[in-house]
């Protein structure tokens, strides 16, 4: 899973999403250096990824694009997740996305002391080109490959698996649709340990 869903499983405590948005660039016990609910956020992003790519429909998703893209098959995926969530959001939140997405960056403006040096340096860029919005749409996924591509060093050409994308686009969003469920019960059983 990528930025938006990690944030929309954190529930509604501000702390948790902001630790678990950022928790991609706290290695180790690092998080142990955080208040509560942050680590808590970090504890969580945690759970989220090893339950996902431990998840026989999300490895059955990643499968299709490994041959051609390797280990950045499950990069892809994550962001593809993403795209049916935002595509989806209606079934999901009864907030607006574009509501909640400025929400969201307000939120980080607003503690922005509190956030990693990493995420501090992302922050205008995600808000300038509004990443959580453009996931929405083929055209805002297919960006957000490129962009993924550029910040490796184009080591793949990630942007091409739009094509694989839209070849088996029936597929991934039943996939996506089934994974969800089983993935946010997860995360509400994880929220209130």
């Amino acid at each position: 899973m990528n930025f938006l869903a990690h944030i929309y499983l954190s529930g509604t405590d501000d702390g948790v999403k902001i630790g678990n948005f950022m928790a991609d660039s706290i290695r180790g016990r690092q998080y142990e250096n955080y208040p509560t609910q942050l680590r808590k956020g970090i504890i969580l992003h945690r759970a989220i990824d090893s339950f996902t790519d431990n998840h026989p429909i999300y490895r059955q998703s990643k499968h299709r694009l490994h041959e051609k893209y390797g280990h950045y098959s499950g990069v892809i995926m994550d962001i593809v997740y993403d795209h049916f969530l935002a595509k989806n959001w209606a079934t999901y939140s009864n907030e607006l996305l574009e509501d909640y997405a400025q929400n969201f960056y307000v939120l980080l403006q607003e503690r922005f002391d509190e956030l990693t040096e990493k995420t501090q340096k992302i922050l205008p860029y995600m808000i300038g080109r509004n990443w959580l919005v453009s996931y929405a749409t083929l055209e805002g996924l297919e960006m957000i490959l490129f962009q993924m591509d550029h910040r490796t060093k184009n080591r793949v050409a990630m942007q091409e698996a739009i094509v694989e994308v839209k070849t088996y686009y029936t597929e991934f969003e039943e996939e996506f649709t089934l994974f969800f469920a089983e993935l946010k019960q997860f995360c509400a059983e994880q929220l209130i340990s």
